[in-house]
C-alpha cells in the first residue's frame, strides 16, 4: 500500500452540541481519520469546542464541507437534510447521526444521490455497536416474538420530537436489522404529557412472517431501562444495552445433548417431555459503540465496502416511526371521540 493510501482521510463536524462534542472526542481516537475543524451556527457552542478542542472553526458548513472528504453530521435533525445533500453534491461521504432526516422522502432522496455517486452514508445507529449487541453476531437469531423497554427521565433535549423519533427509534433499527420479513401491521397509542408530542408510546409490529414485537419507549421515567428480549422456538435472548449484558437460555432435548455436558444443565419437565436448560452468558468485549461506529465509516470509505448501518437503514426505521406515529395520532382521536 502507497503511502498516500495511507493518509488519513480528512473530516469535519457539523453541529458540536452535546453529542457533536462527544464525537470530537471519538474522532481524535480513530487514526483513519484527521479531524480538521467544525462548523456550529451556535456562538457559544462554537467556542467551547473550540477552547477545549483545539480545533479550526470553520465560518460556514460549506466551507468546511469543500475542505473536508467526508463529514460527520450531528446537527439537530431539522438540517440534516439540507447538508447531507450539499454534501454529497460536493463529493464528500457521510456520517449522519439519527433520526437520518425529518421525512422519509429525504432519505430516499439522499439514498439515491449516494448511488449514483458512489459516496458512502452512514447512519448513526449507535446501538448496533453496543457490546452487548455485537456479542449475539455468532447466535442463530429466528424471533418469534420481541420485547424492547427502553425508558429514560425527563431530560428537555430531544423533546423537539416525539418518543418515536427520540428513543423508539433506536429499537426499530435493531428489530429491522433482525427480522428479515416486511412489516403487515402496526398498532400504537401515546401520551404527551411534559413536551408538545408523545412522551410516552408503546407499539405493536406484526411482521408478515408471524413474528411480534412489542415496543415501549418513554422519557418520564423514574429509571433508565434499554432492554431487548428475543423469544424464539428453541431459545430465550435478553439484551440489556445499559449493563451491556446478554443471556442466552436454551432448550434441549435430553437424548441431543452430550451427556459429559449434561451435569451443568438444569432439567425441566415440559409438555413435551424431560429438556434440560443451558444459560450462557456470552463474553462481552467492552468497548466504545460511537467510536466503533465512526471507525466503521473510515474501513467503509477506504475499502470502499458498504456500511454496517447504510442509508437504506436509516429510511426503513425512519419509515416505520412515521408509521407508529400516524397509528398513534389515529388511537388518540378514537378516544377523544368517544
Amino acid at each position: 500500500m502507497s503511502s498516500i493510501e495511507n493518509k488519513p482521510i480528512k473530516i469535519g463536524v457539523l453541529g458540536v452540541g452535546h453529542l457533536g462534542k462527544i464525537h470530537l472526542k471519538c474522532l481524535r481516537d480513530v487514526p483513519a481519520f484527521e479531524c480538521i475543524g467544525f462548523f456550529d451556527t451556535n456562538d457559544e457552542a462554537a467556542q467551547k469546542a473550540e477552547k477545549e478542542f483545539g480545533l479550526r472553526r470553520f465560518a460556514t458548513a460549506e466551507d468546511l464541507i469543500n475542505e473536508a472528504a467526508a463529514v460527520d453530521i450531528v446537527t439537530p435533525t431539522i438540517s440534516h437534510f439540507d447538508l447531507a445533500q450539499k454534501a454529497l453534491n460536493a463529493g464528500k461521504h457521510v456520517f449522519l447521526e439519527k433520526p437520518v432526516t425529518q421525512e422519509p422522502d429525504q432519505a430516499r432522496e439522499l439514498a439515491s444521490i449516494a448511488k449514483q455517486t458512489g459516496l458512502k452514508i452512514q447512519v448513526g445507529h449507535v446501538e448496533r455497536f453496543n457490546p452487548a449487541f455485537l456479542a449475539l453476531k455468532d447466535f442463530p437469531v429466528s424471533p418469534l416474538f420481541v420485547e424492547a423497554h427502553r425508558l429514560a427521565p425527563f431530560n428537555p433535549r430531544g423533546t423537539d420530537v416525539s418518543v418515536v423519533l427520540d428513543l423508539m427509534i433506536h429499537d426499530l433499527d435493531l428489530l429491522l436489522s433482525l427480522i428479515a420479513s416486511p412489516i403487515a401491521e402496526i398498532h400504537a397509542s401515546g401520551v404527551a404529557l411534559v413536551s408538545n408530542a408523545a412522551d410516552i408510546c408503546n407499539a405493536r409490529i406484526q411482521f408478515e412472517n408471524g413474528c411480534v414485537a412489542n415496543l415501549t419507549a418513554s422519557r418520564i421515567s423514574l429509571k433508565q431501562m434499554r432492554k431487548l428480549r428475543i423469544f424464539q422456538p428453541d431459545a430465550y435472548i435478553s439484551l440489556d444495552f445499559l449493563e451491556k449484558d446478554v443471556q442466552i437460555i436454551r432448550l434441549h432435548d435430553v437424548d441431543k445433548v452430550d451427556p459429559t455436558k449434561a451435569s451443568s444443565m438444569m432439567p425441566l419437565e415440559t409438555a413435551k417431555g424431560k429438556k434440560l436448560i443451558q444459560i450462557e452468558s456470552p463474553q462481552i468485549q467492552p468497548s466504545n459503540a460511537i467510536q466503533m461506529e465512526l471507525a466503521s465509516f473510515a474501513e467503509t470509505i477506504s475499502k470502499d465496502s458498504e456500511p454496517i448501518v447504510g442509508i437504506q437503514d436509516g429510511y426503513r426505521a425512519l419509515d416505520t416511526a412515521h408509521w407508529i406515529q400516524r397509528e398513534m395520532e389515529n388511537s388518540t382521536q378514537k378516544v377523544l371521540h368517544h
